[in-house]
Parts: C-alpha cells; sequence; structure tokens
C-alpha cells in the first residue's frame, strides 16, 4: 500500500491559524501501523468529511515533535487550530470514534 505522506509539513503557526476542523495524521509511508490503520481512516472520513493532512513524521520533523507524536500514526484533530482529541495507533472504527465524539 502506497501511502502519500506530505515533505512539506505546514508549520505550527500555519496550523494553529486554521480555521474549522483539521485532522493531522502524522506517520510514513513504510510504517506498518500507519498502513494497517488506513481502512479505519478511510471509513472514518468518508462518515466525517473534514481537512485531513498526512504529514511525514520522523526525526527532525518540527511539526510532529511541537505535537509530541511518539508513535505513528497518530492522528490529530484541531478545531481552529487547538486540539480536540488525539488517537494513536488506531486499528478499527472505534478507535477513531473518540475524534469526533
Amino acid at each position: 500500500m502506497d501511502i502519500d505522506y506530505r515533505e512539506d509539513a505546514p508549520s505550527l503557526e500555519q496550523v494553529s491559524a486554521t480555521g474549522g476542523l483539521l485532522l493531522l495524521e502524522f506517520g510514513a509511508p513504510w510504517c506498518g501501523h500507519c498502513q494497517a490503520a488506513q481502512p479505519a481512516i478511510a471509513e472514518a472520513l468518508a462518515s466525517h468529511p473534514v481537512e485531513h493532512l498526512r504529514i511525514a513524521d520522523g526525526k527532525g520533523k518540527p511539526l510532529g515533535r511541537s505535537f509530541g507524536v511518539k508513535l505513528w500514526p497518530t492522528l490529530i484533530l484541531l478545531s481552529n487550530g487547538q486540539e480536540q482529541a488525539r488517537v494513536v495507533r488506531p486499528t478499527s472504527q472505534e478507535d477513531l470514534a473518540a475524534l469526533f465524539a
């Protein structure tokens, strides 16, 4: 499975200035956990359409560090730039339900 994670991540200031809902997904295209989570993520987004950014994370990637990301995938839902919910390594639709509760 080929997952397209953006290498050109926005800055924390740009993300914080975003209006409305924004779902950040931190991961890496080669990450098995990231690949396994994709069907559940797609299903959740079909039910809750929000702007979704897949961001390549790793050493030297400041946006992931500013959110304290340690495991992949980490999904963070922002509302008007403020963190509302976070899910780490989701494997099912139930894991992702907490994001949109």
